[in-house]
């Protein structure tokens, strides 16, 4: 039987603001498990927008930041991030199969049961709760999803928030064989993966972004790239996609409803262009247009994934690896945006 250790290496967040607020520790007390979870020996844990976004308060509606988690409700210091995470199952609760340790995982980041519950509102993992940013971590049984890859760990640790996220968005829109997709922010995490998960549907996509991205993006397969650059209208004709999925929004939005079809499909997840936009009401309504907003993931979606990684119908995309001790050079990397994919923290 693995003896384990007492303590464990963590990054603290410990309150909202700059990096300063990340403090690497070696004295963190190990997580303790319920009934119903089981503990991972972390192996590698991705970088993502939301680490930043909670860090900074950027959910917060109100100048006191305390409202500023994934459900709105006030963060408990310190905290431990982390949402993507690849790693092996080193114990499991009384409730939990036995056989299940030694098994490596993916844990699923959008969590309905938490300290052996269902939860009434979904928290984000290493939000809500701890994360994967230590050398081990919980979660409910029901959120450790065994993998089996040749990938490697920090290729594995690619995939959980970004990928399951953009699925999610494909699987809301209902992105079929054929539907001719725009994609925003394509160079990032989510919109790198919602290209290869829309390829595996047989759509046809579009890929907005940067010239300095063109080629990266290219090699990934999309059907045509348009440059940030470019006004949509100059170079897209009105009327002309099935379905818009959106990182972006800010100034972009009225264009992009330009371009649907009547009957089109928009979904977001994000808003790095600003999430304050302009809506002209009647463009909703008289081109019949469906909106999704998406952030809780559907029941299907990251067992889908697990699929989608095993059949190695998506690759995986890691631009750079950083030990978790290194964590502020990572996200300050991370922040640069001069990479295409995922930046991977190892332990």
């Amino acid at each position: 039987m693995t003896t384990l250790p007492n303590v464990m290496c963590a990054v603290h967040m410990t309150g909202h603001g700059d990096t300063d607020k990340l403090s690497y520790r070696s004295d963190v007390a190990m997580p303790i498990i319920g009934a119903r979870d089981v503990l991972i020996k972390v192996a590698a844990a991705g970088v993502n927008n939301t680490d930043i976004n909670t860090r900074i308060g950027w959910y917060s509606k109100s100048d006191k930041a305390d409202d500023a988690s994934w459900s709105s409700e006030a963060l408990q210091f310190p905290r431990i991030q982390g949402a993507d995470v690849c790693g092996y199952i080193v114990a499991v609760g009384e409730q939990v199969d036995a056989s299940r340790v030694g098994e490596r995982v993916l844990i699923e980041p959008c969590l309905t049961e938490a300290n052996g519950k269902a939860l009434e509102q979904a928290w984000y993992f290493g939000s809500e709760c701890d994360g994967g940013f230590a050398e081990y971590t919980k979660v409910a049984a029901s959120h450790a999803y065994k993998i089996t890859s040749k990938y490697s760990d920090a290729e594995l640790a690619s995939f959980p928030c970004s990928y399951s996220t953009a699925e999610n968005l494909l699987t809301r829109a209902k992105v079929k064989q054929g539907d001719k997709v725009l994609i925003t922010g394509a160079s990032g995490g989510v919109g790198s993966a919602a290209i290869q998960l829309a390829k595996a549907r047989g759509a046809y996509v579009l890929a907005l972004t940067s010239p300095s991205k063109q080629q990266m993006i290219e090699e990934l397969g999309v059907d045509e790239v348009v440059l940030r650059s470019d006004k949509l209208s100059d170079v897209m004709s009105a009327n002309s996609v099935d379905v818009v999925i959106d990182l972006v929004a800010g100034s972009l939005f009225p264009q992009l409803l330009e371009v649907l079809r009547p009957k089109g499909r928009y979904a977001v997840s994000g808003a790095i262009g600003g999430a304050m936009v302009e809506l002209d009401v009647r463009t909703l309504y008289l081109k019949d247009l469906s909106f999704f907003g998406c952030t809780v993931i559907e029941p299907e979606v990251f067992g889908n994934l697990i699929a989608h990684i095993e059949r190695e119908d998506i690759a995986p995309l890691v631009a750079h690896t950083y030990p978790l001790k290194e964590i502020v050079a990572a996200q300050t990397t991370f922040l640069e945006k001069k990479f295409l994919g995922k930046i991977v923290l190892t332990m």
